[in-house]
């Protein structure tokens, strides 16, 4: 299907454009001939899934495709554990697409509105010191080429390309199938406590160690974290899940309905965000409970935001961390949402945040309707500092001739693209800034 006009814009409101044309193809096929298209109209053409990217890496001034229309499970082998997914597929659908097969993904992060599509080729990850994000799972992959062909990746078939087109950005060609590697499906007995926040900085590395997942979030201008410890049992294991009433107050009630409210209130008047924030960590946090893993690693997030994500080297999360914190007390913001830290393994994708080393993540978020240039930018220039490598579908400012002296494979990924893209029929105003002409 193809209409014209209308105005595109991200979960954020961070990004917006109005495409010349938009087209929702309902199969491979469908995206073929549309790319076909493009290129006879000499127009650019970019995929769009849920719009979950805070930059700009999905904005579509030619031909927008909407992959909304391109969801399902095509096959699953509970022998392998691989199943293979049309690209559009929204991650919350996942988990009831495996259940038939006894199959769930590895891990994941923890909001689950993305496309499967837009979830690998931005780098999303979830948390645990011995997984990868979520791209580190992909062991074949279908993408229509700027020639309009079909381009088949796996271990089988053009192997050398895996690497890249597993964390693509969009800018290798449209994905039209994944295949991911599971796993047997399980639950995950999950704590979370608040701790003293120096008791957890001191003993960081051993918790991360410890746990198959470990996160901690610190609201500015208090002295506790949030701390999450999760473990993985089979799926016999019973299930013990949070009271509905419970997990309404928590999560829709306190977490997003109040929440909120405070944020805006926060806009007209910074100095309730202190206490606030004093009061949240005494309200929420402290709760034990085992279910199914994809209902203990995400949660619903409705409060809008704009976030900043940086990966350092493991090592360097703890000195980072405390930058920010000195930082954000010197100058005196009131910053309502807090600052999220989690971890990840070392992985061989090209273009991934984790490449070559162990990684920890520190994220930071405002209110949608706050200005967040100021402080992101400060805090960018103290995680740049300490390593760091930025997010790719989250702010930055950084350009291709940064992040080129960031990632060792940078330039093998643009001699990729300049083999199946050379005409840039995929690219757009960001892609030309994070990875050049």
């Amino acid at each position: 299907m193809t209409r014209l006009g209308g105005s595109w814009q991200n979960w954020a409101r961070s990004a917006s454009v109005t495409p010349s044309r938009v087209e929702r193809p309902r199969s491979p096929e469908g995206v073929q001939r549309a790319v076909q298209a493009a290129v006879a109209q000499d127009l650019p053409i970019k995929a769009v899934g849920a719009g979950h990217s805070f930059t700009g890496i999905a904005v579509a001034p030619g031909v927008l495709l909407d992959l909304g229309d391109l969801q399902g499970l095509i096959s699953a082998d509970p022998g392998t554990g691989r199943a293979t997914f049309l690209a559009g597929t929204r991650l919350h659908r996942i988990p009831a697409l495996l259940a038939p097969f006894g199959l769930a993904m590895e891990n994941l992060g923890d909001i689950d509105r993305q496309s499967i599509s837009g979830a690998i080729s931005t780098g999303t990850h979830g948390t645990g010191a011995r997984f990868g994000g979520i791209a580190t799972q992909v062991v074949a992959a279908v993408v229509i080429t700027a020639a309009g062909e079909f381009l088949r990746v796996s271990e089988t078939e053009n192997a050398d390309l895996l690497p890249a087109i597993a964390l693509g950005l969009g800018a290798l060609g449209i994905l039209v199938e994944v295949t991911l590697q599971c796993v047997p499906a399980f639950v995950v007995h999950a704590i979370d406590e608040p701790a003293p926040l120096e008791d957890v900085l001191a003993t960081l590395a051993d918790r991360v160690a410890a746990f198959d997942h470990f996160e901690f979030y610190w609201f500015p201008h208090t002295e506790v974290a949030l701390a999450k410890r999760q473990e993985r049992m089979p799926e016999s294991t019973r299930r013990q899940p949070l009271p509905a009433l419970g997990r309404w107050v928590d999560e829709t009630l306190l977490s997003n309905t109040v929440y909120r409210a405070v944020c805006a209130a926060g806009q007209v008047a910074p100095a309730i965000t202190p206490r606030f924030n004093r009061l949240a960590v005494q309200l929420t946090g402290d709760r034990e409970y085992t279910d199914r893993s994809h209902a203990v690693f995400t949660q619903r997030r409705a409060v809008r935001f704009r976030e900043m994500e940086y990966a350092l080297p493991a090592e360097n999360v703890v000195p980072a961390f405390r930058a920010v914190r000195e930082l954000i007390a010197r100058r005196g913001w009131r910053i309502e949402f807090p600052i999220e830290v989690r971890f990840a393994a070392e992985d061989d994708l090209w273009l991934s945040t984790a490449h070559g080393r162990a990684t920890g993540y520190i994220a930071v978020h405002r209110y949608w309707r706050a200005d967040p240039t100021e402080y992101f930018n400060a805090v960018e220039d103290v995680l740049l500092h300490h390593g760091g490598r930025p997010h790719w579908g989250k702010l930055h400012t950084l350009d291709a001739a940064q992040l080129r002296t960031r990632y060792p494979r940078f330039d093998d990924f643009l001699a990729v693209r300049d083999r199946l893209d050379p005409e840039r029929r995929f690219g757009n105003r960001h892609l030309r800034r994070v990875l050049g002409d």
